[in-house]
């Protein structure tokens, strides 16, 4: 398991913009993760006293970033930093998420990759209920 610390280490979200505590597992074309803080009233996403369902996109594209850090880190070096530039099939099955007790877990896996750029694919699950899942792309 890796911790919030190390993932601090690994990319560029810091304080509570980073928004995972734990991997998971993980391997060269996947991650797994997990976090607790949707709940929190002073979640930097929030607003309206809500967390709403399409920060989880914010959620799988950090994934993408945890998984480029450590990737880059296994083979003795450091990400290249990355520009979020599209999400596609995007799907939100709540509204909010701020009301959901327990963790919000989240898998993420490289669907192609260039020199240049990512795309990975991700799904969100809270208590075995899908949540959210799609496609994102980042320019590196």
């Amino acid at each position: 398991m890796i911790s919030r610390h190390e993932i601090l280490a690994l990319i560029p979200h810091q304080g509570t913009m980073c928004l995972w505590d734990e991997v998971v597992d993980w391997d060269a074309r996947s991650i797994r993760l997990r976090a607790d803080n949707h709940r929190d009233g002073a979640h930097p996403l929030r607003s309206g006293n809500r967390l709403r369902a399409i920060h989880l996109c914010e959620y799988g594209a950090q994934a993408m970033a945890v998984h480029g850090g450590l990737r880059a880190r296994a083979s003795g070096g450091t990400a290249k930093p990355g520009l979020l530039v599209a999400l596609r099939g995007v799907q939100l099955h709540v509204a909010r998420i701020d009301d959901l007790p327990g963790v919000l877990e989240c898998e993420a896996e490289v669907l192609v990759e260039a020199e240049s750029s990512q795309q990975y694919g991700f799904r969100i699950h809270h208590a075995g209920t899908l949540l959210a899942e799609g496609r994102a792309a980042v320019m590196l």
